[in-house]
């Protein structure tokens, strides 16, 4: 296949969704780590965390950034919920909170089964209003990204929090590092990376799951995996390709698991996610700097 400085093309199918003439531009440099990127098409601006800074920043299409919350608790990977409120992953509270209109701060997960959480690591809301996040060991292995302590949880799992009772519930249990996650466009399976070969030996994968019942996770397989780094945030198109975190740029990869291509980045990505009036501007959280490009595709997810 073809390969340019920007892209490595190793599916014709690739083509389809980019653009030979988009330029990989760099927003916003001078951040320790960068993640977490949420797109708000109603304020039209980015909001992404700065995690060792303890900061989230702002950005809006004229180039002008600014703090949005200082000091973050030391936030990681956010989203938003189906009423357009900001749901956040801390290090710091190792909890997951939702940021109320006014600005308040409201708790939704802290603790299992009377135990402290590890470190909330990334967030998604199904469209029945439910959270689902991952709770890896990163935020408290050291005092860089939040405060060293020992797990209290026996695992690393990934939760569930019910829309209506506020319960909290392991529906994953099986992980070395659970990190990223994203539900298909059709919200019939949710996709969670691993990245504990980050400090394991072991595949650095994407794995998929059916939703059962709206609340259970079942017969979960292999997807995918990264042949550069470790998977960590990932969103999907409207297609229904997944677009991939990975240390060399961007992977994307098809419905059936096929490495369509490569967008390149000069920094390791840490997540991604679609924004701008059509939700075709791909945006980058890559080691010390924000990046964004253009698609020929859309992101399928809310808001």
């Amino acid at each position: 296949m073809s390969d340019n400085v920007l892209y490595d093309v190793r599916d014709e199918r690739f083509h389809e969704l980019i653009a030979g003439s988009a330029k990989l531009e760099e927003l916003i440099s001078g951040c320790r780590w960068a993640e977490g990127p949420v797109w708000f098409s109603d304020l039209d601006c980015l909001i992404w965390s700065d995690i060792p800074n303890e900061r989230m920043m702002r950005w809006v299409p004229d180039g002008s950034v600014s703090v949005f919350r200082s000091p973050s608790n030391y936030v990681n990977g956010n989203t938003r919920d189906r009423q357009g409120r900001l749901i956040s992953c801390e290090h710091g509270g190792r909890r997951v909170t939702r940021t109320e209109p006014d600005g308040r701060i409201t708790v939704l997960a802290d603790s299992y089964k009377g135990k402290r959480l590890n470190s909330p690591n990334d967030v998604v809301v199904r469209s029945d209003g439910s959270i689902w996040f991952t709770d890896p060991t990163y935020g408290i292995m050291s005092d860089y990204e939040g405060h060293r302590a020992e797990p209290e949880q026996p695992t690393r799992n990934v939760y569930r929090i019910d829309a209506g009772t506020g319960e909290v519930e392991a529906v994953v249990t099986d992980f070395i590092q659970p990190n990223g996650l994203a539900f298909s466009p059709d919200e019939k399976r949710l996709f969670i990376a691993d990245s504990g070969s980050s400090n394991h030996e072991v595949p650095r994968h994407i794995r998929v799951f059916d939703v059962v019942d709206d609340r259970r996770l079942e017969n979960g397989g292999y997807f995918c995996s990264i042949d550069a780094g470790v998977p960590d945030g990932f969103r999907f198109d409207v297609r229904g390709n997944l677009w991939t975190s990975a240390a060399d740029g961007v992977h994307c990869f098809a419905p059936d698991g096929t490495l369509l291509g490569k967008i390149k980045v000069p920094q390791t990505v840490s997540n991604l996610t679609f924004g701008g009036p059509k939700k075709n501007r791909l945006f980058i959280t890559a080691t010390q700097s924000v990046y964004s490009i253009y698609t020929t595709t859309n992101g399928a997810q809310y808001p």
